[in-house]
């Protein structure tokens, strides 16, 4: 069977994606149904110049004359009709049912055209395409794969998203570090060539947790939990059959197209000369690397290797302004890329480097713990430096994402300030930031079939992003949100429809009782356990929700898991996996031990489907490959 199914129930939703990507370009529009795509209602061509504002009130004029002519439609009109009222009739066949306007009446939707964007990435995309799917294939991914870029970030390496996603794959952060190295001196995710590898990672894990390549790349977008969550609660893999009945609560426009849109790209990309004409690609790339075996200073690297700075910048897209700026040294092992022919005499030419310009360690960082009552704007004021630089290079998108006890970055420009200055702009800022989620010690349930960490001792503040492309002009992919921090993480966090949860690792009686609000003796007589009954990772338990509400308790979860994860993908990346067939008297916790980098949390990531407690030998078990990501 061909790896990217394509269900006839689905081919009108690509077709739609083909003419938004070949037909119109972002000074024009379609409004359509955004259930039925093959339903165009009508086309908006805007006007040179035209203001945000204008367009987005004649969008909206031109919805509501439509939600009239439906509105009336739907209450039996079918005598002395206008020219218009029979054009949006005919549309849907002539004699459609009432309900089924009045419905349409309220799912009118405005979608920019992309086909200028799309011609651009086309013709960026000779510079990459060779190499991604060399590397696709040599990875054992199906080549098509090598469209996807075309619908996240129109192949442009420095695409950048509302939410912070990155790239020609747009990672989010969170995302990125599990596979790349993504901190205030390197972020890969805008090297076209490392980040198509970090992808590639993503794509194979999510098709292993997922089972479809139509799951995996939905996936790519909604996250693998969510999808995992879809396949149970329909009983199928059918792509069709979940993108249109899942109800998830963040599954979307935008996750519900994300497939077809692909399909639709990878269509144009096949047979571009057909919706574009004859198309001048960009030839590929041929520069090659160089490992650095030392720090260097990059005014250092530039003159001994005779390349100018903008050269450097333009094949070094990860390098981040404190390398430019001087403030930090070009990392030791770092992969040097550089056009072919200076490469071929780099290494010579480093060799010729005096020992004063060499640097056995990076320049230390500027660093300030955040104390209980900081604020971000105390501290940017202190040190003398703007809130953005201090979010920027924390990789934070929001000012009250600290926490106490948390080490922010400064940048190397900082200077110190009065630290009457720091108290009284704290002071002033009113609630203490990274107040919410408190988790002590536990002192219960010390049996476990899985060992912990202590919970941690200091209020964590974790923004989880919903899914969604913004109503005005939204297009699928184009600098698009990915859904949230745990994306890549198929654990499911969600509480059931019955109130209970699957027990997950790092996780105790405890912490749900602190959660909830109440005692975990509660519990414990709520799921029939008696003192000391271990927690096993997999099964389900019952929760009391009387004293708090259930989105209240998955947001304090997820923001557990969230700090975990971010913790441990601050000093590790994910670089593959292997194969480990399980021996006779082999068991889980036995390989957890023996694996003691990989988290149990993590190996349970890569193996979510297998019963941890019933495992037999020779299963398979895939254990996740790490090394450190500085």
């Amino acid at each position: 069977a061909a790896a990217f199914e394509r269900p006839p129930g689905l081919e009108p939703d690509i077709g739609f994606w083909r003419r938004v990507y070949s037909e119109i370009n972002t000074s024009q529009g379609f409004i359509h149904d955004n259930a039925r795509l093959d339903i165009v209602y009508a086309t908006i061509d805007f006007k040179p110049g035209e203001s945000k504002r204008s367009r987005q009130r004649r969008v909206e004029k031109a919805k509501s004359d439509i939600r009239d002519t439906l509105v009336s439609l739907a209450k039996g009109k079918r005598d002395n009709l206008s020219a218009e009222q029979k054009r949006v009739l005919a549309l849907w066949g002539g004699n459609p049912d009432a309900r089924e306007l009045r419905a349409a009446a309220d799912r009118l939707r405005f979608q920019l055209g992309q086909a200028d964007k799309f011609r651009a990435g086309l013709i960026r995309s000779g510079r990459w395409e060779a190499f991604i799917r060399k590397t696709f294939r040599d990875m054992g991914l199906p080549e098509e794969l090598a469209a996807l870029p075309h619908v996240e970030s129109s192949f442009h390496p420095g695409a950048r998203s509302h939410i912070g996603a990155s790239g020609l794959w747009q990672f989010t952060r969170d995302t990125g570090r599990r596979f790349m190295r993504v901190d205030h001196v390197v972020d890969e995710r805008l090297d076209p060539f490392l980040a198509t590898a970090a992808a590639g990672r993503l794509l194979a894990q999510n098709y292993a947790v997922t089972g479809t390549w139509p799951l995996a790349l939905t996936a790519y977008n909604h996250g693998a939990s969510s999808l995992r969550r879809a396949k149970a609660s329909l009983g199928t893999s059918n792509i069709e059959t979940i993108v249109r009945n899942y109800q998830g609560r963040r599954f979307g426009f935008a996750s519900r197209n994300f497939y077809v849109a692909f399909l639709a790209a990878l269509d144009i990309s096949r047979d571009a000369e057909r919706y574009f004409g004859p198309l001048d690609r960009d030839r590929p790339d041929n520069s090659r690397t160089v490992r650095l075996p030392e720090y260097f200073n990059i005014d250092t690297l530039a003159s001994s290797l005779g390349v100018n700075e903008t050269v450097l910048r333009q094949h070094n897209p990860a390098l981040l302004d404190t390398v430019w700026s001087g403030e930090k040294h070009v990392p030791r092992d770092y992969r040097l890329r550089l056009p072919s022919k200076v490469a071929a005499v780099a290494e010579t030419r480093l060799n010729t480097i005096p020992d004063s310009e060499r640097f056995a360690t990076q320049t230390p960082d500027l660093s300030h713990k955040v104390r209980r009552g900081d604020t971000i704007s105390g501290i940017a004021a202190y040190y003398r430096v703007s809130v953005n630089q201090l979010l920027a290079m924390n990789g934070l998108r929001n000012r009250n994402m600290i926490r106490a006890g948390q080490v922010l970055l400064l940048p190397g420009a900082a200077r110190e300030g009065t630290p009457v200055a720091l108290v009284a702009t704290a002071a002033s800022a009113g609630p203490t930031p990274g107040a919410g989620l408190h988790v002590p010690e536990n002192t219960e349930d010390k049996t476990r079939l899985f060992p912990e960490p202590s919970p941690t001792e200091d209020p964590v503040e974790v923004a989880v992003a919903a899914a969604g492309i913004s109503e005005a002009e939204e297009s699928i992919g184009q600098l698009a949100a990915v859904p949230e921090s745990l994306t890549a993480d198929p654990s499911d966090y969600s509480v059931a429809a019955d109130g209970r949860i699957i027990i997950q690792p790092e996780e105790t009686l405890g912490h749900y009782a602190e959660w909830l609000g109440i005692r975990a003796s509660q519990l414990r007589r709520l799921n029939g356990m008696r003192y000391g009954t271990p927690l096993v990772v997999g099964k389900r338990l019952k929760l009391d929700f009387s004293q708090i509400q259930r989105e209240e308790f998955e947001s304090l979860r997820l923001a557990y898991h969230v700090d975990i994860q971010t913790r441990f993908f601050s000093q590790y990346k994910i670089t593959g996996s292997r194969p480990h067939v399980l021996k006779p008297g082999e068991s889980f916790w036995a390989l957890a031990q023996a694996n003691p980098v990989v988290p149990v949390w993590l190996l349970h990531q890569f193996n979510p489907d297998l019963n941890l407690s019933r495992l037999r030998a020779g299963t398979t078990i895939a254990i996740p490959v790490l090394e450190e990501s500085t």
